[in-house]
Formats: structure tokens, C-alpha cells, sequence
């Protein structure tokens, strides 16, 4: 059985370094997209200090569905385009934005978040959906987490790969 082990990493590059390690064992041995996402917001919920939502949405036709996630109940549904999620989608980039209230067309499923990093899930140039973090901190996310986050889409890819 798993166990996730504090992380008491001096910088950022060493916490996702042994985030990423704990995340690896995790989804050791399964292919199933939900339950690696089910996991994978779990640990990032667990073990990323000030979030308020971790979680996953899938591309269905034009639009993003809400998937596995920790946190209050979320919007189901997101328009390709519309919010932080919507735009990361349709860029196939990850979007970072210190302060949602200043992001033209927010869309807010929990007042309290203040911050949102999405990053999206993408495979041989497609977009699958997109892994969001809220904060409700203004300015929570930095480069770092953005490329930290991108390495841990990257290994719930890598694990999922055959579960499609």
C-alpha cells in the first residue's frame, strides 16, 4: 500500500523533484486514466501547501467535463475558451494567473480561489484535458510550480498512456 511521505524539501525544484518520486510509486502498475487522476489530485491536494482545489478536467468534443478532483464541488462543464481551464485547453499551453480576478471571463466556481495554475494534458499534439490548482492565496503559483506541475502531468500521462 502507498504511503505519502512529508516532504520537507529546502526549495521548489527539490519538492517537485520528491513529489514527482511519490506520484511515480503511486501510479506504479496502473493504466486507468480516472483512477491515476482520482491519485494524482489526491496527492497534490495532501501535499501542496495553501490549495483549495486539485483536479482534473477531460476534453469532450467542445468542451472540458469535470473529472477526478479534491476540493469543494466545482463547475462540470467548461466552454474551450471560456476561464483559466477553458483557455489552457484551446492554447495547449499551461496558463498561470497570480490574480483570477483580474483574468478576463473567470470563471468562478469557488469565490474564495484567488489564484490558478492549469496545465493541460496533452498527447502526440492533443489536447486530453487540462490538471487545475487554486489557491486562495493571490499569487501562489510561480514558474517553478508551473514546471513542477507540468512534470506531474506529464508522469499521470506516462501512466495512463495504455488506459485509453
Amino acid at each position: 500500500m502507498f504511503q505519502a511521505r512529508a516532504i520537507t524539501a529546502a526549495g521548489k525544484a527539490e519538492f517537485y523533484r520528491e513529489l514527482s518520486q511519490q506520484l511515480e510509486a503511486l501510479l506504479s502498475g496502473e493504466s486507468d486514466p480516472i483512477a491515476n487522476a482520482a491519485n494524482t489530485s489526491a496527492l497534490l491536494y495532501e501535499m501542496m501547501p495553501q490549495l483549495n482545489w486539485a483536479g482534473f478536467y477531460f476534453l469532450r468534443g467542445e468542451e472540458l467535463v469535470l473529472g477526478p478532483f479534491q476540493g469543494k464541488p466545482a463547475c462540470v462543464r467548461i466552454p474551450l475558451g471560456r476561464g483559466v481551464c477553458g483557455a489552457a485547453a484551446e492554447r495547449g499551453q499551461s496558463v498561470l494567473v497570480e490574480d483570477v480576478h483580474a483574468f478576463p471571463g473567470h470563471i468562478a466556481c469557488d469565490a474564495a480561489s484567488r489564484s490558478e495554475l492549469v496545465v493541460p494534458l496533452l498527447r502526440d499534439g492533443r489536447v486530453l484535458g487540462v490538471l487545475d490548482l487554486d489557491s486562495q492565496e493571490v499569487a501562489r503559483f510561480d514558474a517553478e510550480d508551473q514546471a513542477g506541475i507540468e512534470a506531474i502531468a506529464a508522469i499521470y500521462l506516462a501512466a495512463s498512456a495504455g488506459g485509453e
